[in-house]
């Protein structure tokens, strides 16, 4: 079953949508006790190519926040997943791109009450680019119209801590390497160790900010159309114990 939504203007109708259907034509106009009050009513199961071209980078960013509000308030949307799927089997339109940690608790589709086909991700420990996740992101924006890309850090990242710890092991030791530049970077006083949270999640802040730099400055691409005013690269950090996205500029 869909979810009632109520009309400004008083009428109720069934209908079903997904985050950012709230920030399309059908912009939000406030959420109170978990009614969500529309312009109109959004009926279909994933997001089109219609809606999604609506769509500002600030309206995808805004219904990102809602979405978050909606997961710290307990009052996430009764999704059909199943409907969803079918809805979006023959082709996806998503509005954003995230590059987030790999960290098993904080999927970006859960704590922002996103569903199929709304984004793009891009996961690896810390957070951190390369090549093959600038190419991603040109794809995602360039060809498939996604209008924001989004790093999203986290507090009390493995990764951030092993980078300050200078852990070497396989693979993971030149992963690592990519985040000692934020380490270097981070302007703290106080025990610049892992076992202090808040020079972790200072330097967490960091990396994120040195990444949103990185991409405009490794991706012509993306630099351009974020010059046009086509996208909006900009970074977030999640925050385990809150459960509160905080968005950058």
């Amino acid at each position: 079953m869909g979810r009632w939504f109520e009309h400004p203007l008083g009428c109720n109708c069934l209908g079903r949508r997904n985050f950012l259907k709230l920030a399309s034509g059908a912009a939000v106009a406030g959420i109170s006790g978990g009614t969500v009050f529309l312009s109109e009513t959004a009926r279909a199961d994933a997001l089109t190519k219609e809606m999604r071209d609506k769509l500002t980078p600030d309206q995808i960013i805004q219904a990102m926040k809602n979405g978050n509000k909606r997961f710290r308030s307990g009052q996430r949307l009764n999704r059909n997943y199943l409907r969803e799927q079918r809805a979006s089997a023959k082709g996806q339109y998503p509005a954003a791109v995230l590059l987030s940690c790999v960290d098993s608790r904080a999927p970006a589709e859960v704590i922002m009450d996103l569903g199929l086909g709304d984004i793009f991700n891009c996961r690896v420990a810390g957070n951190v680019k390369n090549v093959d996740i600038l190419g991603s992101m040109e794809f995602a924006c360039k060809l498939a119209g996604a209008k924001v890309a989004l790093v999203m850090g986290h507090t009390a990242c493995g990764a951030i801590k092993g980078a300050i710890d200078n852990a070497e092991l396989g693979n993971l030791t030149e992963l690592l390497a990519k985040i000692k530049p934020a380490i270097e970077a981070t302007v703290y006083q106080g025990d610049r160790s892992a076992k202090n949270y808040a020079f972790v999640d200072a330097v967490a802040r960091k990396n994120v900010e040195l990444s949103v730099a990185g991409i405009r400055k490794e991706s012509p691409v993306l630099a351009d159309l974020e010059a046009k005013g086509s996208i909006k690269i900009t970074g977030a950090m999640y925050n385990l114990e809150t459960g509160a996205v905080e968005f950058f500029g």
